[in-house]
């Protein structure tokens, strides 16, 4: 497994962009909450910081990977997921909730992938029942400060560190 770990900022409400590291120490990627325009991130402020933003993850030059946003229509919730190097679009959101304990799904082109989501343990992502990835945030109380770790297997067929972070972040921080 390939490992990569960042901290964020235990402020729901902080827009600055943290460095993500790979197991070596060297940083890869950046991650941060954007908002589309000063009005969006005033009115989210009236809702705790949890509706009209997006989480982007950016290589080390500024390019946009990864990312994912949170969308309202007609009552529902889900998230849009956008991978800037493919092109691939991804839709996160909850499946048979109707019927029982709704299970988490990210949805693309040929691809369907279960998120096993926990608060105080690892996330798992699921593909043809077998963990593909794994995602971990640690609080710290003292300095406010969420130390979150990526565990994403050699054989996974979406090796995009900046797939996994951007929905992780936005799915387990945010909330579908």
């Amino acid at each position: 497994m390939q490992t990569f770990t960042y901290q964020a900022l235990g402020k729901i409400k902080s827009t600055e962009p943290q460095a993500i590291f790979n197991a070596a120490g060297e940083q890869v990627q950046r991650v941060e909450r954007v908002y589309d325009n000063g009005l969006k991130k005033l009115v989210d402020g009236y809702f705790d910081y949890r509706y009209f933003l997006k989480y982007r993850v950016t290589a080390n030059d500024g390019a946009t990977l990864f990312e994912a946003k949170k969308i309202f229509r007609r009552g529902k919730v889900w998230f849009e997921g956008k991978d800037f190097v493919t092109g691939d679009k991804y839709i996160v959101n909850y499946e048979n909730w109707r019927i029982g304990v709704p299970e988490l799904f990210v949805t693309g082109p040929n691809f369907k992938m279960k998120i096993d989501k926990e608060m105080d343990d690892w996330s798992n992502f699921i593909v043809d029942d077998v963990v593909i990835a794994r995602w971990l945030a640690v609080y710290d109380e003292a300095t406010d400060v969420f130390t979150l770790t990526l565990e994403l297997s050699e054989t996974a067929a979406i090796q995009n560190t900046a797939f996994y972070i951007a929905i992780a972040q936005a799915a387990l921080f945010i909330g579908v």
